[in-house]
């Protein structure tokens, strides 16, 4: 391999396939396969068919590495819309990976040429690699129309031994912690660094102390005993169904559990009563009659109305009170629940966008429930992946989470999984148990480790009812906050800049001539 930082290690005719394979293995450690080792495997290839490429190139390679990728890790979005959808995202997507591709091209270049000691390969370039992929997540996570921050790389290890890490500086930090693995490796190996073996104490170190350090423990504060209901009903979006019929079935699946003694909170998931109880009365009566014969309130979710603009909506109902609190989804799905510049997209495909007749606004409600004396952390569906909302829900006082979710529409394909993996992850970095309820599964019940300690199979009626952990206390990571991925974002933008820089002035230096 090359020595001097700088050439290709492999020519392009050769890279595009590997960078195609690569993101097939990439896929392959996430879940539904969940073998979480590839997704170090996958990030090994894409950085090594980026090393030593001009920037359309590593353009070029980036984006079929992330088409390779997207294309499978996504499909489930194909199952009833078919291909524009999928193509669509995938595509977008992966000219987010390219504009990475280009940033790590740029810094395995710029960094040999500003400084090209032994040292500085070895423990600056793998950092700034590590940070410049996740400048490329975070981008993505964040636009358009509020991002699709699906398919991070901490999200392939939810059940390895580096998920812990996430109680300490989150999903962006866990991320930046593969890479810089991955990429430390690699330097390595180019520098023939068995010929003197401290050449590998910083990967060494990073990876002992990457493993060994245990998730932050919060502190248990009581138990609190929750029936959750998966009523498997006609949820999906293009299921055959009359008003009614995803509510009785919720009703149905929810028989069994109402002579269970001690129970404190009955949940559903999302889109569980296809009735809005607050408009009537009816469907109140129902869960009044609930809320009694629990002797506890009920976490529901239904499409609510206020001036003229829906939300897709959970409501906190007591027995003879109603609807007491409420938490409207923070992030509504785009091109799912609503249709951003509509005016655009309807000239593109109106026969797709016609599909979406209302559209969801987002809620501005704190994230939490008062249940008596627990505090509850609230998310629904697509909003477990943003990190700022299940943060804001930790420092509201968020005893326990609670995750409302409907993946009726995705049934029979990864989505499901992939979504259980991040709510694994969150209870893991928020140090708090999670309940992860879906209309049709598979619903689980998540301890502040990560374990599951109850759940329910896919596809079929059920309730389960679990004493489920209480914990105070906040990780560093929601202590943080922000400050991890910012910290990581600005500084590796700035050291790429600071090493073009350096180079520039570098290769402009004239050279000194023999004495005449």
């Amino acid at each position: 391999m090359e020595r001097s930082g700088t050439g290709p290690l492999l020519p392009l005719w050769a890279a595009v396939p590997a960078a195609i394979v690569g993101g097939l293995v990439y896929d392959l450690g996430f879940p539904g396969v969940g073998f979480w080792p590839l997704a170090f495997a996958g990030i090994a290839i894409a950085l090594v068919t980026l090393i030593g490429r001009t920037s359309w190139a590593a353009f070029f390679v980036g984006f079929a590495f992330g088409l390779a990728f997207y294309l499978q890790h996504v499909s489930w979005t194909s199952l009833y819309l078919g291909p524009v959808p999928w193509l669509a995202l995938s595509i977008l997507e992966s000219l987010f990976v390219a504009g990475g591709a280009v940033l790590i091209a740029l810094a395995y270049r710029w960094v040999p040429q500003a400084n090209g000691s032994r040292w500085v390969r070895l423990v600056v370039l793998p950092l700034l690699v590590a940070g410049l992929w996740c400048v490329r997540e975070a981008a993505m996570g964040s636009m358009p129309y509020g991002g699709f921050p699906w398919g991070r790389a901490a999200l392939s290890q939810a059940e390895s031994p580096f998920a812990p890490l996430v109680s300490w500086v989150g999903s962006t930090g866990l991320g930046f912690i593969m890479v810089a693995l991955v990429a430390g490796i690699i330097e390595w190996i180019r520098l023939r660094g068995w010929r003197d073996l401290r050449t590998g104490i910083p990967v060494a170190a990073l990876l002992v102390v990457a493993l060994l350090t245990p998730a932050w423990q919060t502190t248990p504060a009581g138990s609190l005993r929750v029936a959750s209901v998966q009523g498997n009903g006609p949820a999906g979006y293009f299921d055959r169904r009359t008003q009614g019929d995803i509510l009785n079935s919720q009703l149905d699946a929810t028989e069994p559990v109402l002579d269970e003694p001690g129970i404190d909170v009955l949940l559903w998931p999302e889109g569980g009563s296809d009735i809005d109880p607050t408009r009537d009365e009816t469907a109140a009566r129902l869960f009044d009659s609930l809320s009694t014969q629990l002797d506890a309130p009920v976490i529901l979710n239904t499409v609510t109305t206020r001036d003229d603009l829906y939300y897709n909506t959970s409501l906190l109902w007591r027995a003879g009170e109603g609807a007491v609190d409420r938490f409207s989804k923070r992030n509504p799905v785009p091109f799912g629940e609503y249709i951003p510049d509509r005016w655009f997209y309807d000239a593109l495909a109106p026969d797709l966008t016609g599909l979406i007749q209302r559209g969801y606004t987002p809620g501005a409600e704190p994230p939490v429930f008062d249940l008596g004396g627990t505090m509850t952390g609230l998310a629904i569906c697509f909003d477990v992946i943003y990190d700022g909302l299940i943060w804001e829900g930790a420092r509201d006082g968020a005893q326990v989470y609670m995750f409302q979710t409907n993946n009726a529409d995705f049934r029979g394909t990864d989505e499901n999984e992939q979504q259980l993996a991040i709510a694994r992850l969150r209870a893991i970095e928020t140090g708090r148990s999670v309940v992860n309820i879906s209309t049709v599964g598979t619903s689980q019940v998540i301890d502040p480790s990560g374990r599951t300690i109850d759940s329910l199979p896919a596809y079929e009626a059920g309730a389960m009812v679990t004493d489920v952990e209480l914990r105070d206390g906040l990780t560093p990571s929601v202590v943080l906050g922000g400050f991890v991925p910012g910290l990581i974002v600005l500084g590796s933008l700035g050291g790429l800049i600071a090493a073009g820089v350096l180079a520039r002035k570098k290769k402009a230096r004239p050279v000194d001539g023999p004495e005449a």
